[in-house]
């Protein structure tokens, strides 16, 4: 199972792998989602809030998403198919950082 902060930041899967950006990782695995908000990481605070199943979370990514971009999405499957974040993969038993 992926940990949060490796989900947050992944940048692709090969395999049974998560490929992870080691750099943002270090510099904001701490953050929450709405922090990662505030840093303009739309992307990973989408991760975020798909990690914590937290449907809050993910309305006030995609409400901000529609502030800052002037899009007009309504629900979370939108962002979902956006980003192409859906769920944390249960099948990923290992984390190749770069």
């Amino acid at each position: 199972m992926l940990k949060r902060e490796d989900f947050v930041f992944c940048i692709g899967y090969q395999g049974d792998a998560a490929i992870v950006d080691g750099r943002l990782k270090k510099a904001y695995r701490s953050l929450s989602t709405a922090e990662l908000l505030e840093k303009g990481l739309y992307r990973a605070a989408f991760s975020s809030a798909i990690f914590n199943e937290d449907e809050e979370e993910i309305m006030l990514v995609v409400n901000t998403w529609n502030q800052m971009t002037g899009a007009s999405m309504k629900t979370s499957e939108e962002m979902k198919r956006l980003l192409g974040i859906f769920s944390v993969p249960a099948d990923i038993t290992k984390v190749i950082t770069l």
